[in-house]
């Protein structure tokens, strides 16, 4: 019979591709969602009854050594403390995106605000979903490009029980009237593609192979694209005082601000991240 320890040391020693901390991570994710194992369970040396089902280790461990993301293999992850659904076609949520939430919904945590919030290109929902959790006082709208994206996030959506409304629409092109939405919003929030593709040689395998990548870059020749569209729809669509928070690229916090500067935008300020990198701006409308 094996135990939580000898099974956890086994997957530690198999997967080779990730730094010690991070492979320890993984296994504990395994044993969690295969087995049901906590972290205890491992520090006991707690023994695998026989009929416990087991996965298939040695597939598992071959994926996660050729990169594929774990959170791909399990098919989910956490985010503010909600299991999410992800699959290839969306962005596994990063923890930096948390902070960005927690912006939000300390700015309109009172019940009587009753916000109409819109996030822009919303891949899994992770960001208009946890925002209709948090803040039912709020109504959500989300937007996406992908057909694929949008299927995820109704998904999640409908298992953590989040009532937001999806729409398909491109940033870029956006379409008029906007179908089944207000025609103004007291909040605009999004995580847009921010990396150029410069910056691709220093990202790992695990993200460059397997995640969407019109998710993630933006040419070096316009890098602020996204942020002079976000910047441009909330100068017609964002109420007087609204707000907009938007998650930036590190390297282009001065830049990001001053294209909201420019249009007009109040109260413009660079955030810094939990590990103090320029990483969010929040403006306030005309």
């Amino acid at each position: 019979m094996a135990s939580a320890r000898q099974l956890y040391q086994q997957l530690t020693r198999r997967i080779t591709v990730y730094p010690p901390k991070e492979t320890q991570a993984i296994a504990f994710m395994l044993l969690e969602h295969y087995l049901r194992l906590r972290n205890v369970d491992v520090l006991v040396d707690r023994p695998i009854s026989d009929a416990q089902v087991q996965p298939d280790w040695d597939e598992i461990v071959n994926r996660l050594n050729h990169n594929e993301p774990i959170q791909h293999i399990i098919g989910s992850t956490e985010f503010c403390g909600l299991t999410f659904q992800v699959s290839a076609s969306v962005l596994i949520p990063r923890p930096e995106t948390e902070e960005l939430v927690q912006l939000v919904t300390r700015d309109y945590a009172e019940p009587e605000d009753k916000p109409s919030i819109l996030d822009i290109g919303t891949g899994s929902g992770c960001i208009a979903i946890v925002l209709a959790r948090f803040l039912p006082h709020a109504t959500v709208h989300a937007w996406d490009v992908s057909d694929e994206a949008l299927s995820v996030a109704r998904e999640n959506a409908r298992q953590l029980m989040a009532d937001v409304h999806f729409d398909k629409q491109d940033m870029l092109n956006v379409s008029f009237p906007l179908p089944d939405a207000p025609q103004q919003f007291d909040c605009l929030v999004s995580n847009p593609p921010y990396v150029t593709y410069s910056e691709a040689d220093h990202m790992r395998p695990n993200v460059l192979r397997f995640e969407p990548h019109e998710a993630l870059f933006v040419e070096d020749s316009d890098p602020l694209l996204f942020y002079k569209a976000i910047a441009d729809f909330g100068r017609h669509h964002l109420k007087a005082g609204g707000r907009c928070y938007v998650e930036i690229n590190e390297h282009f916090g001065p830049e990001t601000q001053r294209v909201f500067e420019e249009r007009g935008y109040k109260n413009v300020e660079i955030l810094r991240d939990i590990h103090g990198k320029n990483r969010f701006v929040r403006a306030v409308g005309e």
